[in-house]
């Protein structure tokens, strides 16, 4: 892709890594699903329910610029889907990734290495497009990177997981041969590691980003938005709660130590920032800007 002309664009930048947000629009769940075992006259304070219960969320993938490699990091909720479904959802759309990516002066086609953290169809739903009903890669010279454990019980999902995931989301990359499977930890590019975090699934990966002497982890549905940063707020849909509790434990002690740059999925609008452990307390700054 000729469009790469770094001039134009201001990200994060990260020693020699630059990072943009993106947005892939809004769409809502159920308050109560997104916030677990904490009663809903806790996080109704912050977090105001619609007549149906829902909370809205947004869908932040980011990009990475890494040397020569242009990497997504998830590819949002896709516009493959019908009025029904759109509508349970409360989808909206005025803004997708493909705009994102394209006041970038980003082209599909650009894209090298395309991580899912997971495959649920809110972090998937975009992998793939539709055309005369044909599904080919959006991000046709992209690698798919996807932890094996998650594809797997992508694959085979049982009554609790089988609303998350939608094959046509992922299977056809494996016949397309754009699928790449990993087991744990990967360096994807320098500076840029995958590290496998069980919780919300057995699979799913968070996205630790390092470069002169800072970092920045990108943390997927670990911890999905801002109002997740107290340690009992665990959504419902995460499959091994106690295995995510321990994840943010150690991620919100070593972010507050080390001043990583913490970087929210589902927050309405895309959400970075640093966190302060002190004692029992846990306080949180915004990035400006």
């Amino acid at each position: 892709g000729g469009t790469m002309d770094r001039g134009d664009r201001r990200g994060i930048r990260l020693g020699e890594i630059n990072i943009h947000p993106l947005r892939d629009g809004l769409f809502r769940l159920d308050g109560g699903a997104m916030f677990g075992i904490v009663p809903r006259v806790l996080w109704e304070k912050e977090c105001q329910p619609d007549e149906r219960n829902r909370i809205l969320l947004g869908i932040n993938p980011v990009l990475v610029e890494a040397g020569r490699d242009l990497i997504l990091v998830d590819t949002g909720i896709g516009d493959r889907w019908d009025e029904r479904l759109s509508s349970i959802y409360g989808m909206d759309r005025q803004v997708t990734l493909l705009d994102s990516l394209s006041s970038l002066g980003v082209e599909p086609s650009d894209i090298t290495i395309v991580v899912n953290t997971h495959l649920h169809f809110d972090h998937a739903g975009g992998n793939l497009k539709e055309k005369g009903g044909l599904l080919s890669p959006t991000f046709p010279r992209a690698r798919y990177v996807v932890q094996k454990v998650e594809w797997e019980d992508a694959l085979h999902p049982n009554e609790r997981t089988k609303g998350s995931y939608r094959e046509e989301d992922f299977l056809p990359l494996k016949e397309s041969g754009h699928l790449e499977l990993i087991t744990g930890d990967l360096e994807i590019a320098r500076g840029v590691r995958l590290l496998r975090v069980s919780g919300h699934t057995r699979g799913t990966q968070v996205v630790l980003i390092e470069s002169g002497g800072r970092k920045a982890l990108f943390l997927s549905d670990v911890i999905p938005t801002t109002r997740h940063l107290r340690y009992p707020y665990i959504a419902a849909y995460d499959l091994y709660p106690l295995e995510t509790l321990k994840a943010k434990k150690e991620i919100l002690k070593r972010a507050s130590e080390e001043g990583w740059l913490l970087i929210f999925e589902h927050d309405p609008h895309p959400t970075m920032g640093y966190v302060e452990v002190k004692d029992e307390t846990l306080q949180f700054r915004p990035l400006e800007g």
